[in-house]
């Protein structure tokens, strides 16, 4: 299946190993040498207004994708530490 950029922004994403929502696709990261994607990125979320900074982007490795479908990413969250 051929999926442009802007449609693989906002998909949710969605942990395979606990069913956990990790949030939504907000930007991707490229090799800009062999064009490859090499990773997706969800922006960490904001605390208070943004007043006391941010939580850290989360970057799943193009590997550890699952599945993509209409809607939802399924990633393999082995490589994160979760809560």
């Amino acid at each position: 299946m051929i999926y442009r950029i802007d449609e693989l922004k906002d998909k949710q994403v969605v942990c395979v190993k606990n069913g956990g929502i990790l949030g939504n696709v907000s930007d991707i990261e490229f090799d800009t040498e062999t064009g490859q994607l090499t990773s997706i990125v969800i922006f960490g979320k904001n605390h208070f207004l943004g007043i006391f900074g941010k939580e850290n982007d989360i970057v799943i490795p193009w590997k550890d994708i699952e599945v993509i479908g209409n809607e939802t990413i399924l990633v393999n969250c082995e490589f994160m530490k979760m809560n």
